[in-house]
């Protein structure tokens, strides 16, 4: 390194730790332990500038810093560098009718949280707990979720080659999408033995709430009084529409309260006049039910209106706010967590079922066989596990007794 940049580097340094000094001085009890946090940086970063191998790019370290300072937080935040910035905001600003499919997450590397039905990923068989390791050849370590999804995005017909480690592998292959239009969402219903009307939802895109209510009323019609909502795979959606389908149900309570360190808590309540099915209802959830569908899930069975079968959540439901930097860079910043009627943070506990079904052996490698194609309109079973245990639910047999989440 040379003089010019060490002596910047301890300029800056030593400007840093005054600042924090004089926040430790006036508020020593809020920022004792940023203080001990940023004095640690300062000596690891000294040793990084003295006693490495080679002279270090402190531009790059730096980056390397907040990337990690972010990925620690949750799968929902992260730092875009000046230049992925630029990147992102150009992309951000070019529309695109061509998609994959695929529902992201974040656990160092992009992983797979769903793929849509009907879509190009859910046809070349990509499923939760996939890891895609590349995308277009870029490495999706540290990536934000927006830019694998602008990087996923482009004209129909165009092609997006990934480099995927299948649940339960150890070595990436490669797979190709062919990005196309995706159809609008769209529910599944059917009818189950003891008069029970079954709804399935994969998404809670804009307007699903109006359709759910639309078929609680055709069901209506037709007399039945029993309902199993299977939100097992249904990963993303608008909150909104979240809170708007668990009103459909719940008639009086708290459906959820959105709240963080710098946002003041918004409750979301339930409003008699907008519910639209007293009868009975069950509740399928699992670890590929997160979003507006745990704020759904925890609703109902927050406040006793019904059972949720199957397994925990995974945990997603919050909110992000983009935050500009003054170098160019920004941070995507989970502000915000949705909690339960009973006031458990849902990213951190996901919904827990009420009623437990865990999946076979045989059920859960049948499920990753990367083989097949993800089924987008499968016939709904009665010897499925989850739905027999809702069954039985419906028609009187007892629940276990509600353990603490």
């Amino acid at each position: 390194m040379s003089p010019l940049s060490k002596k910047i580097v301890i300029i800056l340094s030593l400007v840093v730790i005054a600042f924090v000094a004089t926040g430790y001085v006036r508020a020593r009890s809020n920022d004792e332990k940023a203080y001990r946090a940023l004095t640690v940086y300062s000596e690891v970063l000294d040793k990084v500038q003295n006693d490495y191998v080679d002279d270090p790019n402190i531009g790059q370290v730096t980056s390397g810093a907040l990337h990690g300072l972010l990925d620690s937080l949750d799968s929902e935040s992260a730092y875009l560098s000046p230049l992925e910035y630029k990147d992102f905001k150009e992309k951000s600003s070019t529309s695109a009718a061509g998609e994959t499919g695929l529902v992201l997450i974040r656990r160092g590397y992009i992983g797979v949280l769903g793929s849509m039905p009907e879509s190009p990923a859910a046809k070349a068989g990509l499923r939760i707990g996939d890891i895609v390791e590349k995308i277009a050849g870029f490495s999706t370590a540290q990536m934000a979720i927006g830019q694998a999804e602008l990087l996923l995005r482009g004209a129909p017909g165009s092609v997006v080659k990934l480099s995927v480690i299948r649940r339960g592998k150890t070595e990436p292959q490669d797979v190709e999408l062919t990005l196309a239009k995706l159809p609008a969402p769209r529910l599944v219903e059917d009818k189950l033995p003891g008069d029970i009307a079954y709804l399935r939802v994969t998404e809670f895109s804009a307007g699903m709430t109006k359709q759910i209510h639309e078929k609680l009323a055709q069901f209506q019609r037709q007399g039945v009084k029993k309902l199993i909502l299977d939100l097992r795979d249904c990963p993303s959606g608008l909150d909104a529409e979240g809170v708007s389908t668990a009103q459909l149900f719940v008639p009086s309570g708290t459906i959820t309260t959105l709240k963080g360190q710098t946002i003041s808590p918004v409750v979301s309540s339930a409003e008699p006049s907008k519910v639209a099915w007293s009868d009975p209802v069950t509740v399928l959830i699992g670890v590929g039910t997160a979003g507006p569908a745990e704020i759904v899930a925890s609703a109902i069975s927050g406040n006793h209106r019904g059972e949720t079968v199957g397994d925990r959540t995974y945990g997603t439901a919050s909110m992000q706010k983009l935050i500009e930097m003054d170098d160019g860079s920004a941070l995507i910043l989970t502000v915000a967590n949705y909690y339960t009627p009973d006031n458990k943070e849902i990213p951190a506990n996901g919904v827990a079922s009420t009623v437990e079904v865990h999946p076979t052996i045989d059920e859960a490698i049948a499920a990753n066989d990367e083989t097949q194609p993800v089924p987008s309109e499968k016939p709904v079973s009665a010897d499925d596990p989850v739905v027999k245990r809702a069954i039985g639910v419906l028609e009187g047999a007892p629940a276990p007794a509600r353990k603490a989440a």
